[in-house]
């Protein structure tokens, strides 16, 4: 707490915004005055907070949940500490993890479970390492849900209508609102790398540098909150839904990893810098357990939309070599930069808890020495889709992975089949404007 209130001096703070991830991947937490937080012999929140679903509302299986709502204790992430950039007065953020009344990780924190399975990697002597690339769109405001979202009007008066990929002027219709988004990621020190346009209209990829999992988990959350808070400001939303518009593409999440040994060198490849059997034996754990992974790979019931129907968004389970048909891309690298893509999460995804399935998944392949399948050399994107349908098929695959549910937690799994079997439910309770057109009068 010494380094904290030095920070908070040296930075004359007056409010800290005490951040906990919840399952959906937003924050969660208290804002405090910077006195009484330095003061405070302990702040707390109720366990309860990770069990809400999206919609506000609880699971109908409440097994896994203590009903007297008992408090976790909240211990600040020193590496954490950042300024609140766009607060009026000095204000400061800080990541918690939480703990029980025993002083151990909270089972059902996102944050915990992604430790966990780092935890199996340092007990091995590695290292992982990710680089995520988020995408998301530029969107018109939309006050009444009832209305399809549009792409905002640019700096020429006009909304984007053709298919911008990669296009310098696209981006630069959007300038103010770019400048003040890194203006706030440099005072966070977020590790953003390369802004491009995507193939969608006001679609836009920020790919992040390689580092440590967490971190990178860390820096996707915050950048999150950044970039929605920078669009509000130029009267537009940034939203991070996997399919927002239904005649453009979906928005991905890729997570590059690769794993380093104890002396910095990577697993992935072998001394004359071929592939190396544990890179395949990495490769044959992804391919086994993206099946009942999908479940935190895509969350939403709308996350089905982007993999079916969402153009580039993988639909089979192959691999391959500067593919980008294929769910798990090994992007053209050297031996020391060899890596693994994985592309089936959506950028709805929570990062703490795709990036722990994503590694849990490589880790069972490499203890378990499972093969993968032959490498795939041709267009892929026409072949069966064979992932899960929807999100109840997903939640079905990930139940019946003993292996997933043992490296992540069982009360934790259980916890988050019951939440978002509840958000599936409330979803099929709406009935859709195409029901109303198709089957009003013609049923």
């Amino acid at each position: 707490m010494d380094i904290i209130k030095q920070w908070f001096t040296e930075n004359r703070i007056t409010e800290v915004e005490c951040l906990v991830p919840d399952i959906t991947g937003n924050a969660r937490g208290k804002i405090i005055p910077a006195h009484k937080y330095i003061n405070d012999q302990g702040m707390r929140l109720p366990e309860s907070l990770f069990f809400q679903t999206v919609t506000g509302d609880w699971p109908d299986d409440d097994s896994m949940i203590d009903l007297t709502e008992r408090d976790m204790h909240l211990e600040p992430d020193i590496n954490t500490i950042r300024f609140v950039p766009w607060a009026k007065e000095p204000t400061a953020q800080i990541i918690h993890d939480c703990f029980d009344s025993h002083g151990n990780p909270a089972e059902i924190s996102p944050r915990s479970v992604l430790r966990k399975v780092l935890k199996l990697y340092e007990n091995e002597g590695w290292t992982p390492v990710v680089a995520p690339e988020l995408e998301f769109f530029l969107v018109q405001q939309n006050l009444d849900w009832d209305y399809p979202l549009k792409p905002p009007i640019g700096r020429n008066g006009r909304p984007e209508t053709a298919r911008q990929s990669f296009s310098i002027d696209a981006v630069n219709e959007f300038d103010p609102l770019f400048e003040e988004m890194y203006d706030f990621c440099d005072l966070q020190k977020l590790d953003v790398d390369t802004l491009i346009h995507e193939s969608g209209a006001a679609q836009m990829e920020i790919n992040f540098d390689h580092g440590d999992a967490l971190e990178s988990a860390d820096q996707v959350f915050l950048f999150k909150r950044t970039v929605r808070e920078a669009a509000l400001r130029h009267n537009v939303y940034a939203t991070f839904m996997a399919k927002p518009m239904e005649q453009e593409p979906g928005s991905a999440m890729h997570i590059h990893q690769n794993i380093l040994d104890a002396d910095g060198n990577n697993l992935f490849s072998n001394p004359d810098g071929t592939n190396s059997e544990f890179f395949m034996h990495y490769i044959g754990g992804m391919q086994k357990y993206t099946p009942a992974a999908i479940a935190f790979y895509a969350p939403n019931v709308n996350s089905y939309r982007r993999l079916i129907f969402g153009d580039c968004a993988p639909t089979n389970l192959d691999w391959g070599e500067d593919n980008r048909t294929v769910g798990l891309r090994v992007p053209v690298s050297g031996k020391n930069s060899r890596r693994l893509e994985n592309r089936y999460v959506g950028a709805d995804a929570n990062p703490y808890l795709a990036m722990a399935v994503s590694l849990a998944s490589g880790y069972l392949g490499v203890k378990n020495q499972l093969k993968p399948t032959s490498i795939s050399t041709e267009d892929t994107s026409q072949n069966p889709y064979t992932l899960p349908h929807t999100l109840e098929d997903a939640l079905v695959q990930l139940q019946a992975c003993d292996e997933l549910k043992e490296i992540l937690g069982e009360r934790f799994v259980a916890a988050y089949v019951a939440i978002k079997r509840k958000e599936y439910e409330t979803f099929f309770q709406v009935i859709s404007s195409w029901e109303r057109e198709f089957l009003l009068l013609n049923v």
